[in-house]
């Protein structure tokens, strides 16, 4: 194979992808391993131009390739979990002349999605859901006496999040699943923790396969009468006792076990997939990949590599953001850990993105990186703060939403103390639907006795940060992706829960986090037009916030999130409750955003410059 060469650019290659009707027609490719060759080449040009996921798309082009040469027929269904790594299965479903849009505004999601094609079976975009959806579909076709399986392909860092055991407890008797254990020892970041440590046990039982195979060599010309075929069994048995010692946790779970394979050998995994298919019992493979395999920068750092966006191929150097939000309080909760030894940093699996490198290295007793379960980092916080420490949890909004139980039931209610680091709160651009942080202000509105903050700037997040650990009570901050906005001169660098700007009784606009540098360059531009209510704290919204509103006779609320159950929708009520009779305006989000770039999706919904300005229009020329 040629996959390790990264000088892609320098070669011309003729692509076959667009003469071919695929899948059907990949029984006529002569060799699959110059077609992984090309079809990585294609994935890793793609990527460097649109951005998206690299290291974990290309660590699985030969197993696409094999999963579809196997089960290509219309009545098998395959479910990706997470979806982020199916850039070649769109290639091969007949989406290549479509590929070039990927992540754009109008085009291809980055993940799978139900909406693009038939052979995206469900959509996608958060993790360990995969097994029991494709339950589903599996009763459905035992139900009609449909033919044909049901693949599951899912990650070993999927494997972390409780929900896929919860789907593997209930797949004994389905005959027709089939699940492909994806094991590269990484989900983002690094595995971690007992789930991780078995795939390591099982990759080192990978001499049972060699054996296995050497004793079929040899008995493979000897007669095979019935006491040959009784030897063979008791022998295949006798490997399995002496190099497995036990069943694996597959097994006693009712699925048929196959594994370790080389997950980047075609022939190999279609043979395995081939008897897969043919078996009436529901059956695991476990395949262990490279994740960024094939360019080589990607292999070095996979991590940086597994969302990117748009890179030189030649030297793999990206846009980089010197400062961000993450960062920012990455940096902020060191500086608060040197001096309180309490404090205790937790992520799910977000190590990187969620700026806690430094942390994890300078504190490694007081960080946790629980993988890919949100729901136990809330609980295990929980215990954590019942103890009487202080846990961080940094988390993306998106991610937080499957904690929600967990934040009622482990920390509310039970008026811990838990500091709730909310990243990638809004809109986050290319990533979609599953991944927009517009929710976490709707959850957090209806939780009785926790604070939220939601910092403009750089000093506010750092401010807030501090502020939380003098709290007695449960504390969210949270803060958008990247860079902050326009920073007017102005902005009081006092740590208010709320501050007023400009005395026009006429017009007042109310806002919050990065939303208020649009409105703030409109404050500048058109000086005496309005007055800004920039809210600080945002739940509870502070009482004299309110009270202040009262004398104005036009209120505008600009919100990034959720319009149902949003921080304009209860302010408008609180208004209302205390007599207010001048006009209300609430500009929010409504339904589930699609990918595109922030500036895009910000545009649609009125909530960048030029949108509040449209919105403001009248007031602002007259």
């Amino acid at each position: 194979m040629r996959t390790g060469s990264n000088k892609f650019d320098r070669k011309t290659y003729m692509s076959i992808f667009e003469s071919l009707n695929l899948p059907d027609d990949l029984e006529n490719v002569k060799n699959l391993d110059d077609f992984a060759f090309e079809l990585r080449h294609e994935i890793i040009k793609l990527v460097s131009k649109n951005g998206g996921h690299l290291a974990s798309n290309l660590g699985v082009i030969e197993a696409t390739i094999s999963l579809l040469s196997v089960f290509k027929k219309k009545n098998d269904a395959i479910v990706w979990d997470v979806g982020h790594q199916c850039y070649a299965y769109k290639i091969l479903t007949g989406r290549f002349d479509q590929i070039n849009t990927i992540r754009k505004n109008g085009g291809l999601s980055g993940f799978s999605n139900s909406d693009e094609s038939v052979y995206d079976k469900f959509k996608s975009g958060h993790s360990s859901n995969s097994i029991s959806a494709a339950l589903g579909l599996a009763e459905f076709k035992k139900k009609n006496g449909q033919t044909g399986k049901v693949v599951v392909f899912i990650g070993d860092g999927a494997m972390t999040g409780g929900l896929a055991f919860e789907g593997l407890n209930n797949s004994a008797n389905f005959g027709n699943l089939v699940i492909i254990l994806n094991d590269n020892s990484m989900s983002i970041s690094k595995n971690v923790g007992a789930i991780s440590r078995y795939f390591m046990k099982l990759r080192m039982r990978s001499g049972y396969l060699k054996t296995k195979r050497l004793a079929k060599n040899i008995l493979k010309n000897l007669p095979l009468g019935s006491n040959i075929k009784r030897f063979i069994d008791e022998l295949k048995f006798c490997i399995r006792t002496l190099i497995y010692k036990e069943s694996t946790i597959f097994e006693k779970l009712g699925l048929k076990y196959y594994g370790p394979i080389d997950g980047h050998n075609i022939y190999d995994m279609i043979k395995v997939m081939s008897i897969a298919r043919d078996l009436d019992i529901p059956v695991i493979i476990h395949i262990v990949t490279k994740k960024g395999k094939g360019y080589k920068f990607s292999e070095k750092s996979p991590s940086r590599f597994h969302g990117i966006s748009k890179f030189n191929i030649d030297t793999g150097y990206s846009e980089t953001e010197a400062e961000s939000f993450s960062s920012v309080f990455g940096e902020t909760l060191c500086e608060i850990a040197h001096n309180n030894k309490n404090i205790y940093a937790i992520t799910a699996a977000m190590t990187e993105g969620t700026g806690l490198v430094n942390f994890s290295k300078n504190f490694p007793k007081r960080f946790f990186d629980v993988g890919i379960a949100e729901s136990h980092a809330v609980t295990f916080a929980g215990g954590l703060a019942a103890a009487g420490l202080i846990p961080v949890f940094a988390v993306y909004s998106t991610f937080l939403q499957r904690a929600f139980d967990q934040l009622i039931h482990d920390v509310a209610m039970q008026n811990f103390k838990v500091i709730f680091a909310i990243d990638r709160a809004g809109l986050v651009g290319p990533d979609g639907e599953s991944h927009q942080g517009l929710y976490d202000v709707s959850m957090f509105n209806i939780i009785p006795g926790i604070i939220c903050y939601s910092p403009s700037f750089f000093f506010e997040l750092e401010a807030c940060l501090k502020l939380s650990i003098t709290h007695d009570t449960s504390v969210a901050i949270r803060y958008p992706k990247g860079k902050e906005l326009f920073h007017p001169t102005w902005v009081r660098k006092k740590n208010n829960i709320f501050d007023i700007y400009g005395k026009n009784f006429d017009v007042l606009v109310v806002t919050y986090g990065r939303i208020f540098s649009f409105v703030a360059e409109i404050f500048e531009k058109f000086p005496g037009k309005i007055s800004i209510l920039k809210l600080n704290m945002i739940i509870p919204i502070p009482d004299l916030a309110i009270k202040n509103s009262q004398s104005y006779r036009n209120i505008y609320f600009f919100e990034e999130s959720n319009i149902s159950g949003g921080i304009g929708e209860k302010f408008g009520a609180y208004l209302i409750t205390n007599g207010f009779k001048g006009n209300f305006n609430l500009v929010a989000i409504n339904g589930f955003v699609k990918h595109a770039t922030v500036e895009e999706q910000l545009s649609k919904f009125n909530l960048d410059f030029g949108g509040i300005f449209k919105v403001l229009k009248k007031f602002l020329l007259t």
